[in-house]
């Protein structure tokens, strides 16, 4: 009996122990052994991803390179609109004189050419999507040595990219952008100068 008793009063100070750890209670010399002396607090900045493709020099290029792209393929685009039109007037014009089997082909042909549109439109679309997603991925290859080379210069810890992070607000000195922004630039200038 005595020694149940004595059991439980070591599984209860063990658990008490535990307890008090686990809701904050100071804990004891031996256990704060353990823990480093000095936590500084952890410094946060953020970088503007959109903001270093639309104002850096080489994300200038890639956006003037995509808008060449897109116009071509808007000029595409618009040379089957041309055609639907053409055929659509054609058939309205002269619809009254065409045969039963002769306006049904040009009807045929019409939805043929205005499915073929839709498609190439979709087709379009997604090449214009995955050559910007590519860009992104590149702007974010080159950039991320600089950021962590401006966040160690900065003394930041952690840095979030403001889209994506849902940041709420922020302090002016927390933004990191304009100096990855001038890094970038100074990079892709030496880059430049090499070639």
């Amino acid at each position: 009996m005595k020694r149940t008793g004595v059991v439980m009063a070591i599984a209860l100070i063990a658990v008490g122990g535990a307890v008090a750890v686990w809701v904050g209670v100071p804990a004891t010399s031996a256990q704060t052994a353990a823990v480093p002396a000095s936590t500084a607090p952890v410094r946060i900045g953020f970088v503007d991803i959109q903001r270093v493709l639309a104002r850096s020099s080489a994300g200038v290029a890639a956006r003037e390179q995509l808008e060449k792209e897109k116009a071509a393929m808007q000029r595409q685009v618009d040379s089957q609109r041309g055609e639907i039109e053409k055929l659509r007037d054609e058939i309205e014009k002269k619809g009254q004189l065409l045969s039963a089997d002769a306006r049904r082909e040009k009807q045929e042909q019409l939805e043929r050419k205005v499915r073929d549109a839709r498609r190439l439109v979709d087709d379009l679309q997604g090449t214009l999507q995955k050559k910007e997603e590519a860009l992104l991925a590149k702007v974010l290859q080159d950039v991320s040595g600089l950021i962590q080379k401006v966040s160690k210069d900065r003394g930041v810890g952690l840095v979030l990219e403001r889209q994506r992070s849902s940041i709420l607000y922020a302090t002016p000195e927390s933004d990191l952008t304009d100096d990855v922004l001038r890094a970038y630039d100074d990079e892709t200038k030496k880059g430049a100068a090499k070639k």
